[in-house]
């Protein structure tokens, strides 16, 4: 079944309550999905900097000395750190984390921090301090496994490219062909999650020139089975149902924001909600804004 939220904002004065906004709609949406949750923030970092968020079962030992292994800055927050360095050194710092066996990459960019773990979204977002979180955007999911198993790898959203991330409710039935042949155009895919295949199908999109807009439209043709994404990109925010929308969905805009909830009742507690225009995104229709 599974809840998304998502939440984009076009008033700066509403940066500092992103984090606390988001959480209170995913947690709204618990129901729909008991067994894990994340949240994508968008929060740009320092000039010339990236970010690289990393995750670890054993975090106690893992992050022991991190900063000094890598000899970059790092914030160790539960069971994820934050590695930041400048941008001409992140693909050594990346391949020196892909030799360490016990830590995954969440996300990567310039922007985008992931949390995600095992668990309920209030128990997830108060391990992470996520209500304490600003930014310009960010999504949310919270899950209830039917494809693979209830892990913290396997748990939304999912980024295969820098400061790209997905969600997904629904279910794909050509995610294994698919996965093979970004395989063969050298597109990394980790999990057994069909969610990630569709995530790595994006990016290798736009590798290859679209924009997202373009890449979720190509993906109505190439991406078959019901679904919805919602897709968070540095600047951008999607949303894109399949041809038959059997899966639930609603969009609110105001002048301050644009929101995302799999049901209305995510978005009641937004600020403004009472004069915004609320409707139920069209079927095979990419839905798409940029900062």
């Amino acid at each position: 079944m599974c809840g998304i939220v998502g939440l984009f904002l076009k008033d700066k004065s509403l940066e500092p309550d992103l984090g606390h906004m988001l959480t209170d709609m995913l947690v709204t949406m618990s129901d729909r999905g008991p067994d894990s949750a994340g949240i994508a923030v968008y929060r740009g970092a320092d000039d010339g900097q990236t970010k690289i968020t990393v995750q670890s079962p054993n975090p106690e030992s893992d992050f022991e000395g991190l900063a000094q292994k890598l000899g970059v800055d790092v914030t160790c927050i539960d069971t994820h750190a934050i590695i930041s360095c400048d941008q001409d050194q992140a693909p050594s710092v990346r391949a020196r984390i892909d030799d360490m066996p016990n830590l995954r990459v969440m996300s990567s960019g310039d922007a985008i921090e992931i949390y995600k773990e095992v668990g309920l979204p209030k128990d997830v977002a108060s391990r992470f301090d996520i209500p304490k979180l600003q930014g310009t955007h960010g999504i949310g999911h919270t899950r209830m496994a039917t494809e693979s198993a209830v892990t913290t790898l396997g748990a939304h959203p999912f980024s295969t490219g820098a400061d790209q991330c997905l969600v997904h409710n629904g279910s794909l039935s050509n995610h294994n062909s698919l996965r093979r042949k970004l395989t063969r155009q050298g597109v990394r895919v980790e999990t057994e999650n069909d969610t990630e295949v569709a995530a790595a199908y994006l990016s290798w999109k736009m590798q290859e020139g679209a924009n997202l807009g373009e890449a979720l439209e190509a993906g109505i043709d190439d991406l078959d089975g019901f679904y919805t994404f919602v897709v968070g990109t540095k600047d951008g925010f999607g949303v894109l149902r399949d041809p038959i929308a059997c899966k639930p969905a609603v969009l609110a805009e105001t002048d301050q924001y644009v929101a995302f909830g799999s049901e209305y009742r995510a978005l009641v507690n937004l600020p403004g909600i009472e004069a915004a225009r609320v409707w139920e995104p069209e079927p095979a229709t990419v839905y798409f804004w940029e900062q």
